[in-house]
């Protein structure tokens, strides 16, 4: 069997990996999410910083949190996951993009990648193991 086909040929492999990538995507921003919540004002004010209102960070950690925990479960996949990948292409504008520092572009171009394995996600699906795929079998019954 050629290697490349491995995972494309098995269900249950592919659904195995679709499952993983949500949670490998998800976990980063549900654990930043969280460290937000812990250093609100000092997030509150680095964003301040950068011209970002304040205001906007309890939806910042709104769509963190809560959207990480939706693609970790597969709810909403294809519609969260563009959100992510939105997010994640404007943190990088607003945030990283000194390209000049090498610190500074590597972060921006790994916000770029996320965004990247967003659109992967909304493209392809949640998978098997996923309440999307839960709910969709349920109406069909």
């Amino acid at each position: 069997m050629n290697l490349t086909n491995l995972i494309s040929s098995n269900d249950t492999l592919s659904n195995i990996s679709a499952l993983l990538a949500r949670f490998g995507l998800s976990a980063l921003f549900v654990l930043t999410g969280l460290s937000k919540i812990e250093y609100y004002d000092a997030t509150a004010q680095y964003m301040a910083s950068v011209g970002v209102p304040g205001m906007l960070l309890p939806l910042v950690i709104l769509l963190e949190v809560l959207g990480g925990i939706m693609i970790i479960a597969g709810l909403f996949t294809r519609l969260t996951a563009l959100a992510f990948a939105g997010f994640s292409v404007v943190s990088a504008l607003l945030f990283h993009f000194q390209l000049d520092d090498q610190t500074q572009f590597l972060m921006f171009y790994k916000n770029i990648a996320i965004a990247g394995g967003f659109l992967a996600l909304a493209a392809s699906g949640a998978g098997k193991f996923s309440l999307d795929q839960w709910l969709l079998s349920r109406n069909k019954a």
